[in-house]
């Protein structure tokens, strides 16, 4: 994928998932959010992959604002981030982990034809506490997902599907100009393999389509072999990889 078609993507993504602050240092965009610890809420996003000028002081500067945030420090490295960056933060102990890839399909070519057509969630707190139950993650993480989900200003819808009055599946599809973006995606752990993942996504698209999206992306870790096997089987393939270098502990 071309620089420019990932800058597009990049940016989209930060409107699908907004920070509650943004400092540019350079063409480094420093995402951070006090109330949600996700890394992408919470990380240093070079966007120029030439952008190397005073670097160590860049990189010091940025720790010591995550520091003084609260925050452990945490470059995310997309291939918009400057090669000598990296080998920097490499010399230097940071740690690399969760590679991630970027996956995109052509609604054109998604087989759609037996979506279920599923009226968005309006309420955001019933959909939190939906994602929480089927991801089993803490309740604590309510109220910052809150804040991130309500600050969404792109067209949002927010799924889930139920079995009798328990939910079992969920997905986030913000919509924004010719893009669909795919968020937390989740499918209950007693209720996997039976194609909930599926249906719920096939109706995230549907709902985009009808919205006038083209093309739909989404992010997976690149060691979750079973979400990039269905994803591949719905027509998604790879666009680019990114991943995410923390400092070593002081």
């Amino acid at each position: 994928m071309q620089l420019a078609q990932i800058r597009q993507i990049e940016a989209v993504g930060f409107r699908a998932w907004p920070a509650s602050s943004v400092h540019y240092d350079g063409s480094w965009a420093i995402r951070m959010t006090a109330s949600h610890p996700s890394k992408r809420l919470n990380s240093v996003n070079p966007l120029d992959p030439g952008d190397i000028d005073n670097m160590q002081q860049r990189v010091t500067r940025a720790a010591q604002r995550f520091r003084a945030y609260g925050r452990p420090p945490v470059f995310r490295l997309s291939p918009l981030a400057p090669k000598e960056l990296d080998q920097y933060l490499d010399d230097l102990g940071w740690a690399r982990f969760d590679e991630s890839m970027v996956m995109t399909v052509d609604l054109a070519n998604v087989d759609l034809s037996d979506a279920i057509d599923q009226i968005p969630l309006k309420d955001i707190g019933r959909f939190i506490d939906a994602s929480l139950q089927v991801q089993g993650e803490n309740s604590a993480l309510k109220p910052g997902l809150f804040e991130v989900i309500n600050a969404i200003r792109p067209s949002k819808g927010l799924f889930v599907i139920e079995e009798g009055a328990v939910p079992v599946s969920t997905a986030i599809c913000v919509h924004d100009g010719a893009l669909a973006g795919l968020f937390n995606i989740g499918t209950a752990a007693n209720r996997r393999r039976v194609g909930l993942g599926r249906t719920i996504i096939q109706s995230a698209l549907k709902w985009a389509m009808q919205h006038g999206a083209k093309k739909a992306w989404l992010q997976v870790e690149v060691a979750n072999t079973g979400a990039i096997a269905l994803y591949e089987q719905m027509g998604f393939h790879e666009a680019y990889r990114y991943a995410y270098r923390q400092a070593p502990e002081k």
